[in-house]
Protein backbone atom coordinates (compact mmCIF):
# COMPACT_ATOMS: atom_id res chain seq x y z
CA UNK A 1 0.00 0.00 0.00
CA UNK A 2 1.49 3.29 -1.12
CA UNK A 3 0.76 6.33 1.05
CA UNK A 4 1.06 9.80 -0.44
CA UNK A 5 1.74 12.75 1.87
CA UNK A 6 1.74 16.33 0.63
CA UNK A 7 4.39 18.71 1.90
CA UNK A 8 2.73 21.53 3.84
CA UNK A 9 4.36 24.42 5.67
CA UNK A 10 2.48 26.74 8.01
CA UNK A 11 3.89 30.16 8.82
CA UNK A 12 3.21 32.96 11.28
CA UNK A 13 1.79 36.39 10.55
CA UNK A 14 4.08 37.12 7.59
CA UNK A 15 3.91 34.90 4.49
CA UNK A 16 6.99 34.30 2.32
CA UNK A 17 7.45 35.94 -1.09
CA UNK A 18 4.72 34.80 -3.47
CA UNK A 19 4.42 36.23 -7.00
CA UNK A 20 0.78 35.38 -7.80
CA UNK A 21 0.14 33.91 -11.26
CA UNK A 22 -3.26 32.26 -10.61
CA UNK A 23 -6.11 32.86 -8.15
CA UNK A 24 -9.30 31.04 -7.17
CA UNK A 25 -11.91 31.41 -4.42
CA UNK A 26 -13.73 28.44 -2.89
CA UNK A 27 -17.50 28.02 -3.26
CA UNK A 28 -18.07 28.91 0.40
CA UNK A 29 -16.10 32.14 -0.18
CA UNK A 30 -14.01 31.56 2.95
CA UNK A 31 -10.72 30.54 1.31
CA UNK A 32 -8.67 32.08 -1.47
CA UNK A 33 -6.17 29.84 -3.29
CA UNK A 34 -3.23 31.38 -5.14
CA UNK A 35 -0.58 29.86 -7.38
CA UNK A 36 2.82 31.51 -7.72
CA UNK A 37 5.61 31.99 -10.17
CA UNK A 38 7.86 30.26 -7.60
CA UNK A 39 5.78 27.02 -7.86
CA UNK A 40 3.91 27.37 -4.55
CA UNK A 41 0.20 27.16 -3.83
CA UNK A 42 -1.03 29.29 -0.93
CA UNK A 43 -4.27 29.12 1.02
CA UNK A 44 -5.66 32.33 2.53
CA UNK A 45 -8.55 32.78 4.97
CA UNK A 46 -11.14 35.34 3.89
CA UNK A 47 -13.29 36.77 6.69
CA UNK A 48 -16.84 38.08 6.30
CA UNK A 49 -15.29 41.58 6.66
CA UNK A 50 -13.16 40.77 3.57
CA UNK A 51 -9.92 40.61 5.58
CA UNK A 52 -7.36 38.20 4.11
CA UNK A 53 -4.91 36.31 6.33
CA UNK A 54 -2.32 33.70 5.40
CA UNK A 55 -3.11 30.10 6.24
CA UNK A 56 -0.87 27.51 4.52
CA UNK A 57 1.68 27.18 1.76
CA UNK A 58 2.07 24.04 -0.33
CA UNK A 59 5.43 23.23 -1.94
CA UNK A 60 6.24 20.64 -4.58
CA UNK A 61 5.81 22.13 -8.04
CA UNK A 62 8.99 22.61 -10.02
CA UNK A 63 7.48 25.20 -12.39
CA UNK A 64 5.17 28.19 -12.09
CA UNK A 65 1.57 27.49 -11.11
CA UNK A 66 -0.37 29.17 -13.92
CA UNK A 67 -3.80 27.60 -13.47
CA UNK A 68 -5.96 26.46 -10.56
CA UNK A 69 -9.11 24.31 -10.68
CA UNK A 70 -11.31 22.54 -8.19
CA UNK A 71 -12.51 18.99 -8.41
CA UNK A 72 -16.21 18.29 -8.83
CA UNK A 73 -18.10 16.82 -5.87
Amino acid sequence: MKISIQAVAVWGKIAPSHSITAIMITDDQQTIVTGSQEGQICLWDLSSELKVSSKEILFGHTASVTCLAKARD
